[in-house]
């Protein structure tokens, strides 16, 4: 188990430059940040290391700048709102290494941040080279990893100087994320449902593999139901369908022995990008050959809520439709719905990051669920067993 941030001693907190690897890989508007969701997860860890007397320096990425400098990604617009969430002074350096940047961190004052530019306008950001991840060293006494969305990545910002500066540890935000999706391990509170979505069943292979041994039921929507519609000889239409994954789609099925829950009805539309495109439902069996599913229909809707509504434990990650188009949001906004009452019942639930969280947020149920992820991809590795390189290389207790 990663060593934590409430393990350390004020002792060693105090005056110390605390340089944390945080998400602030945000959307920006008009030179603005336009959702500050990942910047207000940070806070917690924030707040406590400048109670305790600390100096955080805070490394992150935005977007893929691919090893160059793209001013449309520089960091400067999340200080001054970072700044007024937290209540402190932050200020903005324009690198994030060399003699500059260390001789800023080593200028702050108390209670003060320093938030230092995109750590992927580096080309040794990403392939963890280790001359940038000791460079990264220079600007801390000690590191926090808090970015628990980049904690599958081998990257110099996260792994690479874990393993140079000591103490290491898991900030608040990584240390709940490993509880909360622990709790869905070997044990967990049973019966155990388990809803995927989203486009692509080769994507969440590893994890399916898992659940299908773990899980009491596993509900299907979105793009990745119409593979297995294929699998099963149903007629598709125009419906997108992972054409090289229907064999293994029919193994799932064979495997799974009746606990993976299909749609028995299809929102269906002819032209996906046209608003006055006819919508309308249908079985399963008879999608129209000119026509593509988009969301899942009223009688899945109502069958994947009931069984939502049994859960002790459930775990959500991709949309049950193209839910970013009110008109194919019913089934992704229904199961979040079902979600948020289970929990409300005493089930522990779990929303997996990614659009499953967007959709969660949108339908303004954030705070009616028991966690959602800040990381899609970090969650989905970490359940399917998999290391996270990031938290590996901090300090174990």
């Amino acid at each position: 188990m990663a060593k934590t941030l409430r393990a350390l001693p004020v002792s060693e907190l105090a005056g110390k430059r605390a340089l944390v690897r945080v998400d602030f890989n945000v959307p920006l508007e008009a030179g603005a940040v336009a959702d500050a969701t990942r910047i207000d997860a940070s806070l917690p860890t924030l707040e406590y290391l400048l109670d305790a007397g600390a100096r955080p320096v805070l490394l992150s990425h935005l977007g893929r700048p691919k090893g160059e400098v793209r001013p449309e990604l520089t960091l400067a617009p999340v200080a001054p709102c970072l700044e007024e969430r937290i209540g402190h002074p932050v200020h903005f350096f324009g690198r994030c290494e060399g003699d500059e940047a260390v001789a800023r961190t080593r200028e702050l004052g108390e209670a003060e941040i320093l938030l230092l530019e995109n750590t992927r306008f580096l080309p040794g950001e990403t392939t963890n080279d280790p001359a940038l991840a000791a460079g990264f060293a220079r600007l801390g006494d000690l590191y926090v990893l808090d970015a628990f969305g980049t904690a599958h990545r081998a990257h110099a910002s996260t792994a690479g100087v874990a393993g140079l500066l000591r103490p290491s540890v898991s900030g608040l935000l990584v240390d709940t994320e490993l509880r909360a999706l622990g709790r869905l391990g070997d044990a967990p509170d049973r019966p155990f449902v388990v809803g995927f979505g989203g486009a692509k069943i080769s994507d969440k292979i590893d994890l399916l593999n898992v659940f299908l041994d773990r899980a009491d039921v596993l509900l299907v929507g979105g793009a990745m139901a119409n593979t297995f519609f294929a699998a099963q000889g149903l007629p598709t239409g125009r419906s997108l369908v992972e054409s090289d994954a229907v064999g293994l789609a029919a193994e799932i099925l064979d495997r799974a022995g009746g606990r993976i829950h299909l749609p028995t009805d299809v929102v269906v539309t002819r032209d996906v990008g046209d608003p006055v495109s006819e919508v309308w439902t249908v079985p399963v069996d008879a999608i129209p050959e000119g026509a593509a599913a988009v969301d899942i229909g009223p009688e899945s809707r109502q069958a994947y809520a009931a069984v939502v509504g049994t859960a002790r434990s459930f775990f959500w990650n991709g949309p049950m439709g193209l839910f970013e188009d009110r008109r194919f949001a019913a089934g992704t906004f229904t199961l979040a719905e079902a979600a948020a009452d289970a929990t409300a019942g005493g089930a522990f639930t779990v929303i997996g990051g990614g659009d499953s969280a967007a959709a969660v947020r949108a339908a303004g149920l954030m705070d009616r669920v028991s966690h959602v992820s800040t990381g899609g991809g970090a969650s989905l590795k970490f359940l399917s067993g998999g290391e996270l390189p990031g938290v590996a290389a901090l300090e174990q207790t």
